[in-house]
């Protein structure tokens, strides 16, 4: 368990941005050939699921894969070597051109990739490379505004003081500052491809679970503007861990008791728009369980 934002230190339905050393922008670990596979498997099987581009964004799509790649060879040369017109990621080649930029780039990372561009309505999804969607589809999103992405989120609705917030945010980020935040959700299915919604009716009703059919999913969020483009580049990285692996923390009290209060303090829209109306009360007698 790498990160437990349900510790406390990132509150469900707030923006939640917290700086980021620009050193920590990607996280590759020892799953990386494993989530690599399975984006080669869907673009394969799905390109058009998991991938698309609009005109007018080769350029920003350009300047993330060259940045990205001379970030990985830079800081991680033990994992990323720069060969020619190839990049060696574990003892793997992957070809820097011969297909969309953005493809490429997230053919080198465990991160899904979505690039957003101003234009006079507002901050647009206008290229996009998702594998591992928590509970929606780039279909969804694709061409959309931030405004409408977020139309569903209890408290990020257009004219909210979060929508405001969220878009003065974008247009005033500089290029060096690198910013992210996470999400949380509970699963009974570990896998990383989930793009079927997990929403609910507020009067959902309540289902059994079990340690090690439960899956808490973490969603780590990067954003920085790059420098020439000007395009908003957000990093998506799934980790999903079983509930039951909680138990073999040291600090498993103190987390399954914040665990508990972040889930209690759900107002019935937001434990819906989770997927938690039938979970909740499960779910917190097994962290009342753990914490013992």
């Amino acid at each position: 368990m790498k990160h437990t934002p349900y510790d406390g230190s990132s509150k469900p339905f707030t923006i939640g941005l917290a700086q980021l050393d620009p050193d920590r922008w990607i996280e590759p670990d020892e799953q990386l050939k494993h989530y690599l596979d399975e984006k080669k498997r869907l673009l394969r099987q799905a390109r058009s699921t998991v991938f698309a581009a609009a005109d007018g964004s080769e350029d920003a799509q350009r300047e993330l894969l060259a940045v990205l790649s001379d970030h990985l060879a830079a800081r991680f040369p033990e994992i990323y070597r720069r060969d020619g017109n190839t990049m060696v990621v574990g003892g793997e080649r992957v070809a820097l051109e011969g297909d969309a930029p953005l493809v490429i780039a997230g053919s080198l990372v465990q991160d899904d990739l979505v690039i957003m561009i101003r234009d006079d309505d507002g901050w647009r999804l206008k290229a996009g490379y998702v594998a591992f969607p928590s509970s929606w589809s780039l279909g969804e999103k694709y061409g959309r505004t931030m405004d409408e992405i977020h139309t569903p989120v209890p408290g990020f609705e257009h004219g909210t003081r979060n929508a405001e917030l969220i878009a003065r945010m974008f247009d005033n980020l500089p290029p060096g500052r690198f910013v992210e935040r996470f999400n949380w959700a509970v699963n009974v299915d570990g896998g990383l491809h989930l793009p079927k919604s997990k929403s609910e009716g507020v009067a959902a009703e309540a289902i059994a679970l079990t340690e090690e059919r439960t899956f808490i999913r973490i969603e780590r969020q990067t954003l920085r503007k790059l420098p020439e483009t000007g395009a908003l580049v957000f990093t998506i990285r799934i980790y999903s861990d079983p509930l039951s692996l909680l138990r073999t923390r040291p600090d498993a009290a103190a987390l399954a008791l914040s665990f508990v209060e972040q889930l209690r303090s759900l107002t019935l829209p937001q434990a819906a728009y989770k997927g938690l109306v039938s979970k909740r009360d499960s779910l917190v007698s097994a962290l009342i369980s753990i914490a013992g």
